[in-house]
């Protein structure tokens, strides 16, 4: 069975968004939509019944909510095969649950004021770190529409090279470089992998010691990691490979303005629930200036 793409849908403009961008993504890789509103209607509704069908307001309109999402849908890929659902559970335990069986989750978020920034976490970033399948978080726009392919570019952050056992999105064939590789394949673009390195104290203020070639140890390190990450590539990929000096957080948040898409890995912790999302992921979700994908890494 052919696993879809899902897509979190509450019958707000960036949630429809996300349905045209995962319905552009599923028709590229020729996987079925499904379209899915969760809520616990029940808890703040009780008793309260709509004159028809005799179910829970919310309920009702929830099926209107999917209804009007398919359509969209159906309207901008015609022969996409679109499935929807209603489930009565918290969106953040749902759309986990759809994960397991799923592409892709994509999700949209309403924008980059502080409030909208507390609503993000409410919801995506408690499934881009708890889902086994990538997440890919929409950012606000101004006018609502999702643009798919504008750019040309996908972008791909590489972090620390983990031990030879371990598949972290530094190490070639990590679930994060096979996303991105495979994004970018699909769509006939390039691949930018960026790896930001920074400059000891020391060299920074000339330290003899550390003059010359050992100044710039650092910049030779991201080198390797990135021609370590990226053996594996086709030979007909285009491939820029980025060493670049400063923060990852701030490095991802300038690439994402050249790209269609931003791909960073999450790994799993021991210990914990799920994914653990670090500071990089964390501020590229609020920050990127393009849609990002928050990839599982197996322990």
């Amino acid at each position: 069975m052919d696993l879809p793409i899902v897509v979190g849908v509450d019958g707000s403009e960036p949630s429809l968004r996300a349905v045209d961008w995962a319905a552009d993504e599923a028709a590229l890789r020729g996987a079925p939509l499904r379209l899915v509103y969760a809520s616990l209607w029940d808890r703040y509704e009780g008793a309260l019944l709509a004159q028809e069908l005799g179910k829970p307001l919310e309920e009702v309109m929830a099926r209107d909510v999917v209804g009007t999402a398919e359509q969209r849908a159906r309207c901008r890929r015609p022969g996409l095969k679109v499935t929807t659902d209603v489930l009565p559970e918290e969106p953040e335990h749902g759309l986990v649950r759809e994960s397991s069986t799923a592409v892709a989750v994509v999700l949209g978020c309403r924008g980059r004021s502080g409030l909208a920034e507390a609503l993000l976490g409410s919801v995506s970033l408690a499934v881009a770190g708890h889902a086994r399948c990538p997440v890919i978080v929409l950012g606000g726009s101004h006018d609502n529409q999702a643009r798919s392919g504008i750019r040309g570019r996908i972008a791909l952050g590489v972090g620390d090279k983990p031990a030879p056992s371990a598949g972290s999105a530094g190490s070639a064939g990590s679930a994060a470089v096979r996303f991105a590789v495979e994004e970018a394949s699909l769509r006939g673009v390039s691949l930018d992998a960026v790896r930001a390195w920074r400059r000891s104290a020391y060299a920074a203020t000339g330290h003899r010691l550390l003059a010359g070639e050992r100044a710039h140890l650092g910049e030779h390190q991201a080198a390797d990691v990135l021609e370590e990450a990226l053996r594996d590539a086709p030979a007909g990929l285009k491939v820029d490979r980025r060493a670049v000096e400063g923060h990852p957080r701030d490095a991802l948040i300038a690439v994402s303005r050249e790209a269609d898409l931003l791909v960073v890995g999450a790994r799993r912790r021991h210990g914990h629930l799920g994914l653990h999302l670090g500071r990089v992921a964390h501020g590229v979700l609020h920050h990127a200036a393009c849609p990002v994908a928050v990839v599982p890494e197996p322990a």
